[in-house]
């Protein structure tokens, strides 16, 4: 199954990064990480400080392959399974010319897909056309599981983004830590919140881990709507 180079889709987030870290620990050979810069709003793709991708790459010491398409218009849809399909084509162009500069060209694609259809369906698809496997060691596991073996493994996860009710300003650039999970448990009693802030209840980044030589620092304001909010990064370094 390690025969041949993969590539994992990768965002920076807790969900891309524990998708690649699990694929290294099993001795995958990962030879390039992929990240898609959404312009606009996205049914597809994480989408905050996708551009601090590059500096999670470097420290993870695996070249990164940087996909921009144009703007999808994804916040005016008719048709959001004809949008995802759209969404992927850039990507899947990207990952046929990736195909024939490997060598052996793409075995598998690592995934951070938790419980999305709408993703893990077209992503597999994608991959059955590039006659590659596909690793997604998150889907249908449970959320708190999930997210107990990220802090237990070392991962730093940093919260970039929040747009659920129950989560407000103060979550913005929290660390996600045990006493951050309890309080994820209470909203998701309470209002439904997603542990694993599935489906864009909020996005995160990865400072931190076990597959990465430096930690990210970050110099950042909030912005805050009144119901949402996300972090505008005024400088990121590697420590």
């Amino acid at each position: 199954m390690t025969d041949g180079a993969w590539v994992s889709l990768f965002s920076g987030g807790k969900d891309s990064s524990w998708a690649l870290y699990r694929a290294l620990e099993r001795g995958y050979p990962v030879e390039r990480l992929v990240t898609v810069h959404p312009e606009g709003d996205s049914y597809m793709y994480h989408v905050p400080a996708t551009q601090l991708a590059t500096l999670a790459a470097e420290s993870v010491g695996i070249p990164l392959l940087e996909v921009e398409p144009e703007d999808f218009g994804a916040d005016d849809v008719p048709d959001a399974g004809v949008q995802g399909d759209e969404e992927l084509e850039p990507l899947e162009a990207a990952l046929r010319e990736l195909d024939s500069e490997l060598d052996g060209g793409i075995t598998g694609v690592t995934a951070g897909a938790v419980e999305s259809e709408y993703q893990t369906t077209r992503i597999e698809a994608m991959a059955e056309r590039l006659e590659a496997q596909v690793f997604a060691p998150l889907w249908q596991e449970d959320p708190r599981t999930l997210a107990e073996a990220m802090l237990d493994a070392g991962f730093e996860i940093r919260l970039i983004r929040v747009a659920a009710y129950g989560l407000d300003e103060s979550w913005l650039g929290r660390t996600l830590d045990a006493d951050a999970l309890d309080d994820l448990e209470a909203l998701n009693d309470e209002y439904g919140v997603h542990i694993l802030g599935e489906g864009g209840e909020f996005e995160t980044l990865v400072t931190d881990g076990p597959h990465m030589d430096r930690r990210i620092e970050l110099e950042y304001e909030t912005e805050w709507d009144g119901t949402r909010g996300t972090l505008r990064i005024e400088d990121a370094w590697l420590e």
